[in-house]
C-alpha cells in the first residue's frame, strides 16, 4: 500500500501537475465566517431556505423571497475571502490548465481575484429579470425590495439555482470537461452528497485524476477518493498551494 501521502507529497504533486481541477462547497466559506443557511443558521422568521429558495415561493410572495435574500446579502456583505481563496487564486495563476468549481453562491471566489471558476448555484451577488433574462451583477444593500430591471422594468431575481431547477447548461459542460481533463481534483470543504456534485470525484477518478479531499470531517467520498485531509481549509489549502515554482 506505501504510505499515506503527506502535505508535502501532495504539494509536490501539485506543482508538476499541468491541469488542476477545484471543487469548494459550504467550508471554505465557512472560514470566512459564512454561516451555512442550513440547520439552525437556515432559520429565518421560521422559514426554511427549502420554503424560500424556490420558484414556487417566489411566485406566491416575491417580497418575501426577497426580504430574506436582502437579509442574506447583508450577512454577506460584511464577509471578506480568506487564506483559502486567495491560496487558490495563486494556484490558478500557476497551473496552465485549472478551473474552479463552486457550489458557494456568496461570490467571495471571484472578488477574491479567481477567473477560471463555474459558480454552478448562482451568484448571490447577481440578478436576473424574469422577464427579458437579463442577468447583472447588483451590491445593493439593502437592495429595493421589490426590484425592477433596468433594460425592461420587469421582476428581478436572484440569480441562484433554486430547489427544483436545472443548473446552467454552459456551467455544468464547463465543470464536466475539467473533471475529466484534469491530473488532479482538489475538493475543499464539501461533504459530496448533493448532484451533480456527487457525481464529480467517480468522474475524475473514472479519467485518471488523483482525487484530495480536504474537509473537516470525513464524507462519503472520503474511502473513494487517493487522500483525504481533515481539518480547516484556510489552514491547510494554502500549505498545499504556497508558490514553489512556476509551470504555466
Amino acid at each position: 500500500m506505501g504510505h499515506k501521502p503527506t502535505i508535502t507529497d501532495i504539494k509536490e504533486r501539485i506543482t508538476q501537475a499541468r491541469s488542476v481541477t477545484v471543487l469548494t462547497g459550504a467550508g471554505i466559506s465557512a472560514d470566512s465566517g459564512v454561516p451555512t443557511f442550513r440547520g439552525a443558521d437556515g432559520l429565518w422568521k421560521n422559514f426554511r431556505p427549502e420554503e424560500l429558495a424556490s420558484p414556487d415561493a417566489f411566485e406566491r410572495d416575491p417580497r418575501l423571497v426577497w426580504e430574506w435574500y436582502d437579509w442574506r446579502r447583508e450577512l454577506l456583505s460584511t464577509k471578506t475571502p480568506n487564506a483559502a481563496h486567495e491560496a487558490l487564486v495563486e494556484l490558478e495563476k500557476r497551473i496552465a490548465d485549472f478551473w474552479l468549481i463552486t457550489q458557494n453562491v456568496d461570490g467571495l471566489h471571484r472578488t477574491a481575484g479567481s477567473t477560471q471558476v463555474s459558480e454552478i448555484h448562482g451568484n448571490i451577488w447577481k440578478v436576473r429579470c424574469t422577464n427579458c433574462g437579463m442577468v447583472e451583477s447588483n451590491h445593493d444593500v439593502p437592495i429595493d425590495i421589490l426590484p425592477s430591471c433596468t433594460s425592461c422594468q420587469g421582476l428581478l431575481r436572484p440569480h441562484i439555482v433554486w430547489f427544483g431547477e436545472s443548473l446552467a447548461r454552459e456551467d455544468l459542460d464547463a465543470s464536466f470537461s475539467a473533471l475529466q481533463n484534469c491530473e488532479l481534483l482538489l475538493i475543499i470543504g464539501t461533504s459530496g452528497v448533493v448532484y451533480p456534485a456527487a457525481s464529480f470525484a467517480p468522474i475524475a477518478k473514472e479519467h485518471g485524476a488523483f482525487v484530495v479531499e480536504l474537509n473537516l470531517d470525513p464524507t462519503p467520498n472520503s474511502d473513494l477518493v487517493d487522500v483525504s485531509f481533515q481539518g480547516r481549509a484556510r489552514d491547510i489549502v494554502p500549505l498545499l498551494v504556497t508558490s514553489s515554482g512556476n509551470r504555466g
